[in-house]
């Protein structure tokens, strides 16, 4: 499901595709670093910067992977619906993918 060279318009599922993965390289780094300075500012308020940093980076860390979770499982689900659309347009059984 890569852009195809040569094609002028690519498939909304692809823009989709791409779209989601760029958002994942930006909302990674920024959950991890958005948990680890909200710990350390919430926790210098009771007065242990340090042990909020800490828990903070692992809240950020956490709210990362979550969101890697749901973007595989968004990917997963437009495979597939690609799959089930490919098998539809093979009558006669064959595989798909060529494979046998």
């Amino acid at each position: 499901m890569i852009l195809k060279p040569g094609k002028e318009d690519a498939d909304p599922g692809e823009r989709a595709l791409w779209g989601d993965l760029m958002s994942l390289g930006i909302s990674f780094p920024l959950c991890i670093a958005l948990g680890f300075f909200l710990g350390r500012w919430i926790g210098g308020w009771f007065g242990n910067a340090t042990r909020g940093q800490w828990v903070g980076l692992i809240w950020g860390i956490g709210a990362a992977f979550w969101e890697l979770y749901k973007l595989n499982r968004r990917m997963a689900r437009r495979d597939a619906e690609e799959l089930r659309k490919l098998e539809a347009n093979q009558p006669d059984g064959k595989d798909p993918h060529g494979r046998g």
